[in-house]
């Protein structure tokens, strides 16, 4: 068994990046990144802007993605056995939400490396508290099916709860996803939070049936968060 009171050394630390607006990192992220031997990131290109915004140059960046996690995660955790500093940044928000790192945490603790998570920027707790929805009790289901069937499954389930449903969803299938939630609840508060922390955040909140004649109107772009409520 690993305790948090292990001294400093190696170590495996999750580090959380803005979900758009490149302001939004804490100054011991920032210190934590500027310390790292090396940075293991979902997208080297994407978090290189980040890094070099913020004047961290020269760093060691190793992808880690999706596709590459399970094969890639046991070389970081024997670089921090072996006293390593190794960080851990997604594209956007929390590592391992909706997002790799569930892999490279489960590495370390079968390893008995510590692990570090630095509290920071998430898209799923600035939607909720934007959204004016409950906040005492909500659910978080990821991202929404492709398939209707499962959206509407997804989506009926948690308006029957009580809780504040959230979700992220494409532009593609906004109008599909509100045709849905008109179908099962048309008076089901909703918002749907778009382009969060960036030039264009938007939060549009209303009946299922207001937001989905809105986007019917207005067209559908940037990236969502949707939150439902049937109380």
């Amino acid at each position: 068994m690993i305790s948090d009171e292990t001294e400093e050394g190696g170590r495996v630390v999750l580090v959380p990046t803005p979900i758009g607006n490149l302001g939004d990192i804490t100054l011991r992220a920032l210190e934590l990144l500027r310390a790292a031997d090396r940075i293991a990131c979902e997208d080297t290109r994407r978090s290189g802007i980040l890094l070099s915004h913020h004047g961290i140059t020269g760093k060691s960046l190793v992808a880690l993605h999706d596709h590459n996690e399970a094969r890639r995660a046991p070389e970081l955790v024997a670089a921090a056995k072996a006293g390593e500093l190794i960080a851990f940044i997604s594209d956007a928000g929390m590592p391992g939400v909706s997002d790799p790192g569930y892999r490279l945490v489960q590495a370390c603790l079968e390893a008995e490396v510590r692990i570090e998570v630095l509290p920071g920027p998430s898209a799923v707790l600035t939607a909720l508290i934007g959204s004016g929805l409950p906040c005492h009790a909500f659910r978080f289901g990821g991202f929404l099916s492709v398939k209707s069937g499962k959206r509407k499954s997804a989506m009926s389930a948690v308006l029957e709860s009580g809780e504040t449903g959230i979700f992220f969803e494409s532009p593609h299938r906004i109008l599909s996803t509100l045709e849905i939630l008109v179908e099962i609840a048309p008076k089901a508060k909703v918002c749907v939070a778009r382009e969060l922390t960036k030039k264009f955040e938007t939060y549009h909140r209303g009946t299922a049936g207001e937001i989905l004649e809105w986007f019917k109107a207005n067209g559908a772009k940037g990236e969502m968060v949707i939150l439902m409520n049937g109380v």
